[in-house]
């Protein structure tokens, strides 16, 4: 799946058009790079969001076309700052 598709279903972004201007702009990297919006999303993943002065790190551990609120914070686990290396 598609990077900007992933943000979108998983609900880390609320709209598909603002995650891919995100990954135009280099707010968000999996795995340490930076990543364009057509990047493909797997399991185990590791992708880094920059929000203004905020930080937010999550592990991909499932990728789904369509997902329910519940369904949504499943997808992903967030990870803490000391994990982040």
């Amino acid at each position: 799946m598609r990077l900007d598709k992933y943000l979108k279903v998983s609900r880390l972004i609320k709209r598909r058009t603002v995650a891919n201007e995100a990954c135009d702009n280099e707010r968000v990297s999996v795995n340490g790079r930076v990543q364009r919006a057509s990047y493909d999303v797997k399991v185990g993943d590791r992708i880094t969001l920059r929000f203004g002065a905020r930080v937010l790190s999550v592990e991909v551990l499932s990728v789904q076309e369509n997902a329910g609120k519940a369904e949504a914070a499943a997808m992903y686990r967030e990870i803490p700052a000391e994990e982040q290396a």
